[in-house]
Order: C-alpha cells, then structure tokens, then sequence
C-alpha cells in the first residue's frame, strides 16, 4: 500500500491534511475538510486526483502528479467520468432553460 499526504490551504487558517492510499485497484482519499471529514464531496481531493495545484502547500507538484496517476483503473476514475458527464448535461440543460425562458417571454409579448 502507498500512502500520500498533501497540505491544503482551504478557507480555514490551518490547511487541510489531504491523504490518499493506493492498494492495487483501490484508491481512497482523507480530507480533513469539514465536508471531507463527514464524507461529503471534497474539492480538496478531487482537484488533486485531477493534477491541478490550486491551495497545495508547498512545492508538492510531484506528488500530485503520483496521486493522480493512481486513479486510472479504479472505479473512482469511472465515477469522476459520470459526475464530469452529467455535470456537461447540467450545464446544456442551464442553456437551454435559459433559452426556453426567452422564447416564453417573447410568446407572452407577441
């Protein structure tokens, strides 16, 4: 098994402790978050898994990039896929809501 920790700098003063596990196809991810620490959906660990930086404390660019090739072959890497994939049909659905309610109100002033 191999374990990462990477400190966060989120809205508390403290950073957030951020651990991921690897264990062959198993990946689990800790965050000290308080959405992480009831686990809630935690951007802190998800934006790791995806490579990005953004409130990492110190130069830890190494080990982001280790954290976030484990998510290939884990069924996390197929969840983050779903949750990307609906999120594209959420915002299209905004679109076209937003459409649909100009249209309406065109309708009702004609």
């Amino acid at each position: 098994m191999e374990t990462i920790t990477i400190s966060v700098q989120g809205s508390a003063e403290e950073p957030y402790s951020v651990e991921f596990r690897k264990d062959g196809t198993n990946l689990t991810a800790y965050c000290s978050c308080p959405a992480g620490e009831v686990g809630q959906y935690c951007k802190h660990r998800f934006r790791i898994l995806q490579g990005e930086i953004e409130g990492v404390v110190g130069d830890r660019t190494e080990d982001v990039k280790r954290v976030a090739s484990w998510l290939a072959g884990t069924d996390v890497e197929a969840a983050m896929a779903e949750l990307a994939r609906a999120e594209a049909l959420f915002e299209q659905a905004k679109k076209d809501v937003s459409l649909l309610k100009k249209k309406l109100a065109r309708a009702l002033t004609n």
